[in-house]
């Protein structure tokens, strides 16, 4: 079996070397067609942005000319994108407390490792951007899982250069975090390597509290880096967007609508381009976010009220970024350190005692993602990501319980891409490694079982028209 997969993995890439002599590829379809530029203006890699995207994006989605104002446009032009990925792809975990006797619990439980594999499709994306006028810019982004359940990934309305200033914009809505690297534009779709793991982590102690408490689990959930957030963003750029900044002010409640609590979270981040000769821009970043989470709920007659998030304990994350270049190979870095209060640590309400020893759980983490741009139609990827606790939540646990090793690698080949559709053939290995996280066998003495290990491979058509 392992060398049929080897041999599957070699000719797929001796395949995508050999189809890469083709025409150049382009980019994503829907401003391709407003400004009757090539994607390939705006993206290294679609949906990867190259430093032209970075500026146009930054501006609002606007070049400075007299086809933003959408009054100018041919009545026929939809600034509107789908995308959506068929796809084959295997999953795999370790260490699966199953029944010894299929339908006999009595009879014990075994390790075992389950493996799914078939064909499948990701979910859909809708998404439609652009601008209502003159230096006023929206994006709406319905999105559905594959099961058609939809829900919107963004929707905001951006006024750009106020007061004539570049450096003065302010966005409402739901939105990605302004940072170096987007977990949004990345170059990796499966179940294990579709993520970064260092922006969505939580300690494993603060996992298994969270689980015993459905109310903080359902309406108050983990902040995740790389998800879209509820706020209000200020921002501002150089005028060839080398020089970045943002500042934004978000509701407590991980971008979903209602309002399950009652606070507010900030996010900032800057970063830097500078050339460097024939090496091109080199970019350096830093973001910083503060925020509270309730750790408990008022209750009429013992039912949480859930409009009312109490106890509410800080947690904060701060890391560096940068992209830097060096001819055909990009690097993407990122580090983090994570801190979240000892009551949030151990899913403790604030009005109850801690237990006894009890720490505020702290990480760091990060991981280095190479892309080697082989042609403008083929592109090979690499991430390696380490996450490390630096302090578990009580002394006695191991100190390697819940860190993580994840590797991924893969290539992109584009058949074609031009200002109507485009297509990508996605290949993609990903391994991910967490420590003492598998659930004990009832008969162990320990409370943590044996290292989790987690495994995709994925071929799949990108696709977006």
């Amino acid at each position: 079996m392992l060398l049929r997969l080897r041999a599957a993995v070699i000719f797929i890439l001796v395949l995508g070397v050999v189809l890469s002599v083709r025409q150049p590829a382009h980019a994503i379809p829907a401003f391709a067609r407003k400004y009757d530029l090539p994607c390939s203006a705006c993206h290294e890699a679609w949906p990867k942005l190259n430093d032209f995207g970075i500026a146009f994006r930054d501006r609002g989605y606007q070049l400075g000319n007299e086809k933003d104002s959408p009054i100018w446009q041919n009545p026929s032009y939809w600034p509107i994108t789908f995308r959506i990925t068929p796809e084959w792809h295997r999953e795999s975990s370790s260490n699966q407390v199953v029944d010894t006797v299929p339908g006999n619990p009595a009879l014990g439980q075994i390790y075992q490792d389950v493996t799914t594999h078939g064909f499948d499709f990701s979910g859909l994306d809708i998404w439609a951007a652009g601008t209502l006028y003159k230096d006023i810019s929206f994006s709406v982004l319905p999105s559905a899982d594959s099961s058609g359940s939809f829900h919107f990934e963004n929707v905001f309305v951006r006024f750009d250069n106020l007061f004539r200033t570049r450096w003065l914009n302010l966005k409402l809505g739901k939105f990605e975090l302004d940072n170096l690297v987007s977990e949004k534009r990345m170059l990796f779709l499966s179940s294990n390597g579709g993520f970064y793991q260092v922006y969505h982590y939580t300690p494993f102690r603060e996992v298994q509290f969270r689980a015993s408490n459905p109310p903080i689990v359902q309406f108050n959930p983990v902040f995740g880096i790389g998800d879209n957030q509820l706020g209000v963003e200020l921002s501002g750029h150089s005028e060839n967007s080398y020089a970045r900044y943002s500042v934004a002010l978000l509701s407590s409640n991980e971008g979903s609508p209602g309002l399950p609590n009652r606070t507010y979270d900030w996010w900032a981040s800057f970063n830097q381009g500078f050339a460097v000769g024939k090496l091109g821009v080199q970019r350096v970043g830093a973001f910083a976010f503060f925020g509270q989470r309730p750790t408990f709920f008022n209750t009429s007659f013992g039912s949480p009220v859930l409009s009312e998030g109490l106890g509410n304990k800080s947690l904060y994350r701060a890391g560096l970024t940068g992209l830097f270049y060096i001819k055909k190979v990009d690097f993407s870095t990122v580090f983090v350190h994570g801190w979240d209060n000892v009551f949030l640590g151990t899913g403790t309400a604030a009005n109850a005692p801690l237990p006894v020893g009890a720490r505020g759980p702290t990480w760091n983490g990060g991981f280095v993602e190479t892309h080697f741009t082989y042609s403008p139609q083929l592109v090979f990827v690499q991430r390696n990501e380490i996450v490390r606790m630096s302090r578990q939540v009580f002394r006695t646990d191991p100190r390697d319980l819940g860190d993580i090793d994840a590797f991924s690698f893969g290539l992109r080949y584009y058949p074609f891409m031009f200002s109507r559709a485009g297509l990508a053939l996605h290949t993609e290995y990903s391994l991910v490694r967490s420590y003492k996280s598998a659930s004990p066998l009832p008969t162990s003495t320990s409370p943590f079982g044996p290292d989790l290990r987690s495994s995709s491979v994925f071929i799949g058509l990108d696709f977006a028209f």
